[in-house]
């Protein structure tokens, strides 16, 4: 355990492309919210799925957030640096008779219903070229948001017996993200909506590993239709680095954190002074998306605001 602090948090990209305006709004509130507190903020590089992560998005990310003076605490985590200490808590499920192998494909699992149905609970398969996943005998289908309030979870694959480790043997995001957020100690989470069901997962994780479970907020994502969020896949527009105090602008605007008007050219620094010391849970728009400009490269023009 690295974390002692009474507020820990963190932002945790993924190197499979630089920042875009999606990635800044998630970094920045995860950001404020850590300072509001007078709390210590890590950064942890998700490259644990390897043929995803492209060589040198990792620096890439690093300079963006330096040059819009997000600076993080420590030193920086890599997922791909960590794979025994994964293994031994997928050996150790094992070992309680909490995981088993599976042998199903995701085709298997599509013609099933779309929804791992756990067909291979009992059949006490051994040898490789086969998943491990864990039982979720009572998953957390109920939470609280820091934002969002009462969440009731309904979503059938957030639900099912969860993977641990694929097939083709590589970890899975479940497991890596609750096994790294225990190790440093984090307390709190601040991300985007599109992961608030994935979030009843990684609490059934917290309560088998008896593990006490951080406090959630999820702020809505950026979308550029309903469903189509910002993201890598979709090729949004890289953030432009000579314009960090524009940028910071549109994100606070974003997240109902309007600067006033004397302090929008104000350098990157006294923006985020300001943030937060105005920054609060109660102010960020309780929605799950939030329909931008279409434009994914012209952030600084006025948003197209429309609440799902």
């Amino acid at each position: 355990m690295t974390g002692h602090h009474s507020y820990t948090g963190r932002f945790a990209p993924s190197p499979s492309g630089p920042l875009h305006f999606g990635s800044l709004i998630a970094a920045l509130a995860s950001f404020l919210d850590a300072r509001h507190h007078q709390g210590q903020w890590l950064l942890r590089m998700e490259d644990i799925d390897e043929p995803r992560c492209v060589g040198g998005a990792d620096k890439l990310i690093l300079d963006t957030l330096e040059a819009h003076h997000l600076h993080w605490d420590g030193e920086v985590m890599y997922q791909s640096a960590e794979h025994a200490r994964y293994q031994a808590l997928t050996d150790q499920f094992i070992r309680q008779g909490l995981a088993y192998r599976c042998s199903c494909t995701r085709k298997m699992i599509k013609e099933a219903g779309g929804t791992y149905p756990g067909t291979c609970r009992d059949k006490h398969l051994t040898g490789d070229g086969t998943a491990i996943r864990l039982k979720m005998t009572s998953p957390v289908t109920r939470f609280d948001d820091r934002i969002m309030g009462q969440v009731h979870v309904t979503d059938a694959h957030a639900l099912e017996d969860t993977v641990l480790k694929r097939r083709d043997g590589l970890f899975s995001y479940n497991l890596v993200v609750v096994a790294d957020d225990i190790h440093q100690g984090i307390t709190h989470i601040v991300r985007g909506s599109d992961l608030l069901t994935t979030t009843a997962t990684h609490l059934s994780l917290y309560r088998l590993l008896q593990a006490s479970a951080p406090a959630y907020a999820h702020v809505p994502v950026a979308s550029v239709s309903e469903g189509r969020k910002l993201s890598k896949q979709n090729h949004a527009a890289a953030l432009n680095n000579l314009t960090p105090s524009e940028n910071l602008a549109a994100a606070l605007t974003f997240l109902g954190l309007a600067l006033p008007e004397d302090a929008t050219n104000a350098p990157p620094a006294e923006v985020l002074q300001w943030a937060v010391e105005h920054w609060g849970c109660d102010r960020i728009p309780r929605q799950r998306e939030i329909i931008v400009a279409a434009s994914e490269s012209t952030y600084h023009r006025p948003f197209i605001f429309c609440g799902i």
